[in-house]
C-alpha cells in the first residue's frame, strides 16, 4: 500500500514538473514587423505600428485532417508588453509556393502586405526554412 501511494505521489510530481516546464518556456522571437494599417488580432483592435513578433509553444486544436504542427500562436509585443495574440499558419519553404502567391520574404526576412480586396493584412515571416503566415482582418 505504501509503495503504491509513493509511486502515485512520484508520478504526480513528475507530471506537475513537466507542466511547469511547459508553462515556463519562453516565446521565441521571430523578428519585428511594421503594420501600416489598423487591424484586428484575436478579435481585438491592433493599432498601426512596429511590433516584435514572438512564437509561443501553444497550438490551437487542429481541424480534422490538419497537422498538429500546422498552426501556432504568436504574440505581438510593444514596449515589452504583449498587446495581442493571433494564430500563425506554419508552412515549410518546400511547400509555401504551392500555398501562397506573390514574392516570398528573403530568408530571415518579413513581408507585410495588404491583400487583394483590402480585407486582410498578411504578415509573412521566414525563419530557418519555416514560414509563418498571420492574416489579420483590416480595420478596427
Amino acid at each position: 500500500m505504501k509503495n503504491g501511494i509513493l509511486a502515485a505521489a512520484l508520478a504526480l510530481g513528475l507530471v506537475s514538473q513537466a507542466g511547469i516546464a511547459t508553462a515556463q518556456s519562453k516565446p521565441t522571437s521571430l523578428g519585428s514587423v511594421t503594420i501600416n494599417h489598423k487591424v484586428k488580432a484575436d478579435g481585438q483592435p491592433l493599432a498601426a505600428g512596429t511590433y516584435q513578433v514572438r512564437l509561443t509553444d501553444e497550438t490551437p486544436k487542429p481541424a480534422v485532417g490538419q497537422s498538429p504542427e500546422g498552426e501556432r500562436y504568436v504574440e505581438f509585443v510593444k514596449g515589452g508588453k504583449v498587446v495581442a495574440r493571433e494564430v500563425a499558419t506554419v508552412i515549410s519553404d518546400a511547400d509555401v509556393k504551392t500555398v501562397v502567391k506573390g514574392p516570398a520574404p528573403s530568408k530571415g526576412g518579413t513581408r507585410v502586405d495588404m491583400l487583394k480586396g483590402n480585407d486582410y493584412v498578411r504578415v509573412w515571416i521566414n525563419r530557418g526554412g519555416t514560414n509563418y503566415l498571420i492574416n489579420l482582418p483590416a480595420g478596427a
